[in-house]
């Protein structure tokens, strides 16, 4: 029973047992921060209904807003005490049911006059000014360095809407929202809704915008500046895309369009329930925290995944369009729907993430989808829940501070792996029939996880009750191994073997997965049989092999129905060393790539083997999926090279600039195929760091050289620019600043940031981590300060400012856990040996008021470094 649960029941037995006549409802004090807890936020949520917001804005394109929320509510009993949440405003004037009052107001929410609330109807009316928020919640304001010109958008997810206005600020508090904004002549609004109308006054217009249907806080939105607007009314819905005036020519509006349309028609078909808003609106907005938000019917994008100076690759295209079904999935299931408390946001995102992939797969070009999530996003659900900090996937939120704590790979992508599997444990049209009756049951509610179990059982007529408990209450990855006897090359014998993440997560879980035999020919491997097999428990007997031809190889896991381990028997590891290049099945060969490179990360492979594969095979590698698979385990093992150099230096320097060269070579042989040229050459330009490859990119970037078919476009430039920098190669300082002068950009100003602050210069260091430390950045900036400072080669500068990184995290975590998620993952100290974890063990050991957020960020980092020093250990010997 989860905490929501308890606090419901209880709350009920109480109200049968008692007879009072006044509320004791809402007796629980909240503690003076914007942060509610799910026991509170239940409570208020009890006796609130019918709520509806008029919202009035001033836009003027100055630093702070005005703004008046008029919010009308019912109330089933006056509780003793109610908060309406606003952060950080200075009130002008709080009137409560006709009545102007002097507000009880803290800073972070304003606790009601209970005394002027009454049994049923109620308006509160609160006319503010407040700042712009600069840190990508709230309403965020942006001023273009180009033109000057000035844009907003807002972003309220988890708890942030009280950033822009008075709001009961939690999910299961649905409202219609009624808009009205006064802005500048020359900008657009944007918002749930379509303007019904546009009046002139004066220097400003007048938006007004009808009420929304019923939505979170959370779902709802407002942007507003003079983007650049395309409008396309070709399809069922009308779509309109934005984007800053000056970047512009960097969007092409026909891609965006042609996913969006190919979505709309897959949801509208797949899910049996037509859009459920009026218009479909994407926003590319600056600074962004995250790659996108689901508003309702205007979702906004990060510009700097989406944005692109040339042509766009097919990795950038699949990127994109996974992207727009990922967020147009969540406005059937979390704008239609909507969890009821925050501990469901993983069925939220799992659930996207897994009709964005399938949407992708099935209704646009990229019908490699599935293979490009196995080598991606599921290789980071593998190494999350293969962490000490793994959790269920389901777990309990106490407050909105918490709500993103656990929200990571195991959250998306293992959530997404367990909505596949159970697809296939359920099959396509019991699976598809859940979800279309869940939907149609709950459209404009709140449900919990519950309700849509329950909603798929009931299709599938089974009781999913154990399936919940293994999958979504219980923590950890399983492993499966094939173990099989041959007599007379035939097997006599063969069973799958399911093993326990740990001692400390011993559940064995059921799935649905496929074994496949292979054996070698003259030709490569031929597949001899694929078996779909359901297991359970420890051993599971697979009685259709018996009297099969012996195999070279054996992949439990074929076409990768199931979200597993799969340890390969020796015959079979060894048939995958051997025959890479033989296996003709994409997906298969993709992983028996990342069981290699699997081996290497447990101890059981060492770096220099895994690399004679890497250099035997790579440069055959045809598929442009697996090249960037491969490519991204170069890139990390240049990582550890660079830590392990000390005990290694020769062949850690020659390892690297063998991978590099091996790059640069392949860019040259691509110049008639700009997709995989292009994923080549940006490999070459992050593994440069002996001299040559320096002073060759320093070539490229002067026009002394050429590479056939390639154009350095300003992303390019800049690449080369921060990796020059980096190493410090002659005059990489006197490039930046000249390129800087060509380009005054956002991006370019960003990337000129990195450049500068990647530089190995002991002061400067010094300086910048001061500039983290005090604040003294927007935090745009600073989160671009936070992932350069210290990159692996540079130990000795990170080591002289470890201790007092290390020393400041109790003050760093202060900053909440936007900040500290970004300071976490990259500013604390490593090293790669035993001294660096035992330092992370003392932090542990003594700074015990850290955040949950923060504890887990150390223990991660540890358990890292153990990685590392194992990897280090392996090659050693």
């Amino acid at each position: 029973m989860n905490l929501f649960k308890a606090s419901l029941l209880a709350l009920t037995c109480s109200a049968l047992m008692s007879c009072a006549t006044h509320s004791t409802l809402n007796t629980a004090p909240r503690d003076n921060s914007a942060y509610i807890s799910q026991y509170q936020a239940s409570l208020r949520s009890q006796v609130i209904s019918d709520v509806r917001y008029e919202l009035d804005f001033q836009l003027t394109g100055e630093t702070e807003f005005s703004a008046t929320s008029k919010v009308t509510f019912r109330l089933s009993e006056v509780p003793k005490q109610l908060s309406l949440d606003l952060n950080k405003a200075q009130i002008k004037r709080l009137i409560i049911n006709g009545t102007a009052i002097y507000p009880n107001y803290n800073g972070a929410y304003i606790s009601l006059n209970t005394r002027l609330l009454t049994s049923g109807a109620n308006t509160v009316e609160v006319q503010f000014t407040r700042a712009h928020s600069t840190n990508g919640e709230g309403l965020h304001r942006f001023q273009d360095p180009v033109d000057d010109k000035v844009y907003l958008y807002s972003h309220f997810e988890p708890a942030a809407a009280q950033q822009m206005f008075a709001v009961f600020d939690q999910p299961d508090i649905k409202a219609n929202y009624q808009i009205t904004v006064t802005a500048p002549k020359d900008w657009q609004v944007i918002s749930s809704m379509r303007e019904t109308q546009v009046t002139p006054a004066g220097a400003y217009n007048r938006w007004s915008f009808p009420d929304t249907p019923k939505l979170s806080p959370y779902n709802f939105s407002m942007h507003a500046g003079p983007y650049h607007v395309w409008q396309d009314n070709s399809g069922r819905y009308p779509m309109r895309l934005f984007a800053r005036e000056s970047v512009a020519n960097q969007v092409t509006p026909q891609d965006w369009f042609t996913y969006t349309k190919q979505g709309l028609t897959f949801f509208d078909n797949y899910f049996g329930i037509a859009y459920p808003f009026k218009k479909y609106d994407q926003i590319l907005v600056p600074d962004f925290l995250y790659g996108a938000m689901e508003n309702a019917a205007a979702v906004t994008f990060s510009e700097d995944i989406f944005l692109h100076k040339a042509a766009m690759t097919a990795d950038q295209k699949q990127s994109l369009a996974g992207v727009i079904m990922h967020e147009m999935a969540h406005q059937w299931f979390g704008d239609l729907v909507t969890m009821k408390w925050w501990n469901g946001l993983w069925l939220n995102e799992s659930f996207a993430s897994f009709m964005g992939t399938l949407a992708t797969q099935e209704a646009t070009e990229f019908t490699n989808a599935w293979r490009n999530f196995y080598a991606t996003g599921k290789q980071k659900a593998y190494e999350q829940d293969s962490l000490v900090t793994t959790h269920p996937i389901e777990v309990p939120v106490a407050t909105t501070q918490n709500a993103f704590d656990n929200i990571d790979a195991i959250t998306y992508q293992k959530g997404a792996s367990t909505l596949k599997q159970l697809r296939h444990l359920l099959g396509d049209m019991v699976f598809r029939r859940g979800v279309s009756n869940y939907l149609k049951q709950y459209s404009y509610q709140n449900a919990e996880l519950d309700d849509f179990i329950n909603s798929l059982g009931k299709a599938a007529g089974r009781d999913l009750t154990a399936w919940t408990q293994e999958w979504l209450y219980s923590a950890g990855v399983n492993t499966i191994k094939a173990e099989y006897r041959c007599n007379g090359n035939r097997i006599s014998a063969f069973s799958l073997v399911q093993l326990p993440a740990s001692a400390e997560l011993p559940t064995l879980r059921e799935q649905k997965v496929q074994v496949a035999l292979f054996t070698q020919s003259r030709s490569g491997l031929r597949n001899d049989i694929i078996v779909p097999v359901t297991y359970k428990g420890r051993r599971t007997e697979v009685k259709q092999l018996v009297g099969e031809r012996c195999p070279d190889l054996v992949y439990p896991n074929f076409d990768d129905w199931g979200f597993v381990k799969v340890e390969l028997d020796r015959k079979s590891f060894t048939t995958a060393q051997q025959q890479l290049s033989n296996v003709s099945d994409p997906l298969l060969r993709s992983m028996l790539w990342q069981s290699l490179w699997d081996s290497v990360r447990e101890g059981k492979l060492s770096l220099e083997q895994y690399l004679s594969t890497v250099f035997v095979n790579a440069p055959a590698e045809s598929d442009y999926t697996i090249v960037g698979q491969i490519i991204d385990s170069m890139l990390r093992s240049k990582e550890y090279l660079a830590q392990i150099a000390p005990i290694q230096q020769n062949y850690a320097e020659n390892a690297i600039k063998g991978l590099s060269q091996m790059s640069l070579r392949k860019t040259m042989e691509s110049k008639d195929d700009n997709d995989f040229q292009r994923r080549w050459f940006n490999a070459y330009v992050s593994l440069a760091s002996d001299r040559d490859s320096l002073r060759h990119l320093a070539q490229l970037l002067d026009g002394d050289t050429k590479i056939k078919g390639l154009t350095l476009d300003q992303d390019l430039r800049w690449a080369i620019i921060i990796q020059l920098n980096r190493y410090d190669f002659p005059n990489a300082l006197q490039r930046l600043t000249t390129e800087a002068t060509k380009d005054n950009s956002d991006a370019g100003q960003k990337a000129a940031l990195a450049a500068e602050v990647i530089r190995p210069e002991a002061s400067a260091k010094r300086r910048w981590l001061s500039k983290v430390h005090q604040d003294s950045l927007p935090f745009a900036k600073q989160r671009i300060v936070m992932a350069n400072l210290y990159p692996a080669e540079q130990k000795l500068l990170s080591a002289a400012t470890a201790e007092e990184r290390l020393s400041s995290l109790n003050d760093m975590d202060k900053k909440g856990p936007v900040f500290m998620r970004n300071y976490g993952y990259n500013l604390i100290p490593t090293d790669c040996n035993y001294t660096s974890i035992a330092a992370l063990n003392k932090v542990l050991d003594s700074q015990t008021g850290l955040s949950n957020l923060a504890r887990r960020t150390l223990l991660e980092t540890r358990q890292k470094e153990q990685r590392c020093v194992l990897i280090k250990n392996t090659m050693a010997h």
